[in-house]
Parts: structure tokens; C-alpha cells; sequence
């Protein structure tokens, strides 16, 4: 991988194992691609969840997205920034990145969300000039090889 994906891979890390409460991280692109993904070693479900569960998130951050941007039509309401969904065992995220590419955080129900939300803004700056069309591709196939 070159020095960007490594730098990238670095920033979705930390912000798995600094921010309390985050389980799992993905970047996916605006097409739906699974291009990053992290998630915590501390959460012992997690750790038998069966990799699936990476692109099972790629999937919702996807389409809870394209729901959201077509609401946001409907609705005159300009371009989606953010979507928090808040459920009973706990919280999805999902923040735009400035090349169409988007960022879902998963977190348990007892996630500060002012503090994810913080973070993820801070992600979503440091990556998005540095998430090029040809760094995207290279994130997508070292997805597709590690399958």
C-alpha cells in the first residue's frame, strides 16, 4: 500500500481505539465500495462477528445515505452533512466526505455523540483532500484481494 492508504488506515484506527464507545469504521465509496474499514478488538461480539459484518456496514452506511440525500431533495433541504440513527443497543453514523465518499461510524448505545460526531468531522477533513480518485482504487483493490 502506499504512504497515503497506510496514513489512512492509521487515522481510521486511531479513531476506532481513541474515541470510547466506536465498535466498527468504514469508508465507502459514493458508489457503494467498501474502502476502509476498522473496528475495535475490546468488544468480544465483535470479535466473533465473521467478516461479513464489514460489508454489511459498508452496505448500510450506502443506503442509509442514498435515503437521506433523496429526503434532503424532497425536502429543499441542501446537502447532507450528517445522519445519526440512535437505536435502543446502539448508534450509527454516517458523515459525507468532500469526493462523494462516505464515513460510517457504528457505536454502542452509550456513545457520548457529540464527541463521534466531533471526531468524525475531524477524520472526514484530514481524508478528504487526500482520498483522490487514484487512491480510492488503490484502497479498492486491497479490499478486494484481502477477501
Amino acid at each position: 500500500m502506499s504512504h497515503e492508504a497506510r496514513n489512512l488506515q492509521w487515522l481510521l484506527q486511531n479513531f476506532v481505539e481513541e474515541v470510547h464507545g466506536v465498535r466498527s469504521v468504514a469508508v465507502v465509496s459514493s458508489d457503494g465500495l467498501l474502502l476502509l474499514t476498522s473496528q475495535t478488538d475490546q468488544d468480544p461480539a465483535l470479535a466473533r462477528a465473521p467478516s461479513g459484518d464489514r460489508a454489511d456496514l459498508a452496505a448500510v452506511v450506502s443506503g442509509l445515505a442514498s435515503l437521506t440525500v433523496g429526503a434532503a431533495k424532497l425536502m429543499d433541504g441542501g446537502r447532507v452533512r450528517q445522519t445519526t440513527v440512535a437505536m435502543a443497543d446502539g448508534a450509527l453514523f454516517v458523515m459525507s466526505i468532500r469526493d462523494g465518499s462516505l464515513l460510517g461510524v457504528h457505536a454502542t448505545a452509550d456513545c457520548d455523540m457529540s464527541v463521534i460526531a466531533y471526531h468524525m468531522a475531524l477524520f472526514v477533513g484530514r481524508a478528504g483532500h487526500v482520498l483522490t480518485p487514484a487512491l480510492r482504487s488503490e484502497l479498492r483493490q486491497a479490499m478486494e484481494s484481502a477477501r
